[in-house]
């Protein structure tokens, strides 16, 4: 993990028509369809039976058992929550209304660069490694990119897959999805393209945090799906998953979270399941160097990567147990921030520039030597960067209650011998941060640029 926040996004909202109004009944009208009495009653409860005169008077009605104020209890709750506390039921259907803004927010999958890179932070995640079949290879592959590339655009469109769609996500709109596609290192030697390799996919080395589960990591090819809304997010793995078919099989699935957008009283940096802010130093596209740190620059190598980046994926187990043990003050000087607003401990705001010679009234270091901020700092890495994109996980609980959560890293960086691995092996030197965590699975994979209107992802190396 390292100290850099996710830039912000402003999608264009979705040109979905508005839904059709609803014939449901609306609870309290009439079954008949006729109209509401015009006479005012006097102010109910959603879901409670309205009082009598005896009730009013302070005499139980008759009829109205314990058992059916405690069944009505729950409902009631439901609907203050929901209807935002109004009293008294609709006398007729409300209009229908379009789709909220998180609903038609809408990426775009065609561009100079693949989507799910730059957007914002997405509630939902889910990361899907696949190896190509026995005996399929680059016409196998091409057909099977040319197809994700279809069914990525139409479902980021808010539409449905062209074929045996299955009508999870038939009432949202797009949500934000998006879909990015990668190629593993092994990916080009099962389709003769090993002179096409780039060098910057040649493997990560070891590092003496790792603890990596093969089964889990690395794969021909890798698929990255983010939504706002969790059944867009699983119907758009469904139908990557169909539209494999027999060219390929899932070597390894796993599904992360954020918070959900409008969760908080303003937008601000994500938590991680340690709840630590986490990300506030990320690159943000503003900054004049941003292409050139995250993205393959349009005349260079290969040529097939233009416009693109390499992703690093770890799987970073938290151990929680054990962090959860620290003191507040323990936790911020093994990250060098204070939890409550992600500002430095040498003071300040979150943004304000972190002090690392000031030093306390003992002369130790207000940030920690060992900090994990301190250490992963560009400017303490030779100028080392990557843009962080994570979605935390959580896979159940051990037998002995311990829980199997933590952190989908997800990086971005025009070459990982200049962006992750630098800072990765400082970390392994000494980060505070190293003792409550744990590397369990990772990948590296080369993420070519967009497809413009007409191709599909990869098509410059498939077909070139």
């Amino acid at each position: 993990m390292t100290d850099q926040s996710s830039p912000k996004a402003n999608p264009k909202p979705s040109k979905a028509a508005t839904p059709k109004a609803s014939k449901a009944a609306v609870p309290g009208a009439s079954k008949t369809g006729t109209k509401a009495s015009k006479a005012t009653p006097k102010p109910t409860v959603p879901g409670l039976p309205r009082q009598s005169a005896s009730e009013e008077n302070g005499t139980p009605a008759a009829g109205v058992s314990r058992r059916r104020l405690l069944g009505t209890a729950g409902a009631t709750g439901l609907v203050l929550g929901a209807a935002g506390a109004a009293a008294g039921y609709a006398a007729a259907p409300a209009a229908a209304t379009p789709l909220t803004s998180l609903g038609s927010n809408r990426a775009m999958f065609h561009g100079k660069h693949q989507p799910g890179i730059t957007e914002a932070l997405q509630a939902r995640g889910h990361l899907v490694a696949f190896d190509l079949a026995a005996g399929a290879g680059r016409k196998e592959a091409a057909a099977l990119l040319r197809r994700w590339s279809a069914t990525a655009e139409r479902l980021m469109a808010g539409e449905p897959a062209a074929h045996d769609d299955t009508d999870v996500a038939q009432d949202a709109g797009p949500s934000s999805l998006t879909i990015t596609f990668g190629f593993g290192h092994s990916f080009f030697d099962r389709t003769g393209l090993g002179k096409h390799r780039p060098a910057a996919l040649d493997p990560l080395p070891d590092f003496s945090s790792d603890h990596l589960d093969k089964a889990r990591s690395n794969g021909d090819l890798w698929v990255q799906i983010g939504a706002d809304d969790a059944l867009v997010a699983f119907h758009a793995l469904r139908a990557i998953q169909k539209d494999a078919g027999s060219a390929a099989r899932i070597r390894w699935q796993m599904n992360g979270f954020n918070r959900s957008r409008g969760a908080t009283a303003q937008p601000m940096t994500a938590r991680n399941l340690m709840g630590q802010i986490d990300g506030t130093r990320n690159p943000k596209p503003s900054d004049a160097d941003f292409e050139q740190r995250i993205f393959v620059p349009a005349n260079g190598e290969p040529a097939w990567m233009a416009n693109g980046s390499y992703a690093v994926v770890r799987r970073i187990r938290m151990l929680l147990d054990d962090w959860e043990k620290l003191s507040l003050t323990q936790q911020e000087n093994v990250i060098g921030r204070r939890k409550s607003d992600g500002a430095a401990l040498s003071g300040g705001t979150e943004t304000t520039a972190m002090d690392l010679e000031k030093a306390g009234k003992d002369g130790s270091y207000v940030v920690p030597i060992n900090a994990h901020a301190r250490i992963t700092r560009p400017d303490q890495n030779g100028g080392a960067a990557m843009l962080r994109r994570p979605f935390s996980y959580h896979d159940g609980f051990g037998a002995d209650g311990t829980p199997d959560a933590g952190l989908l890293f997800i990086c971005w960086q025009a070459d990982p011998l200049r962006g992750f691995v630098p800072v990765q092996r400082k970390l392994d030197r000494g980060d505070a941060l190293s003792q409550f965590i744990r590397h369990e699975a990772s990948g590296l994979f080369a993420v070519p640029g967009g497809a413009a209107e007409g191709e599909y992802v990869g098509q410059r190396l498939l077909e070139g």
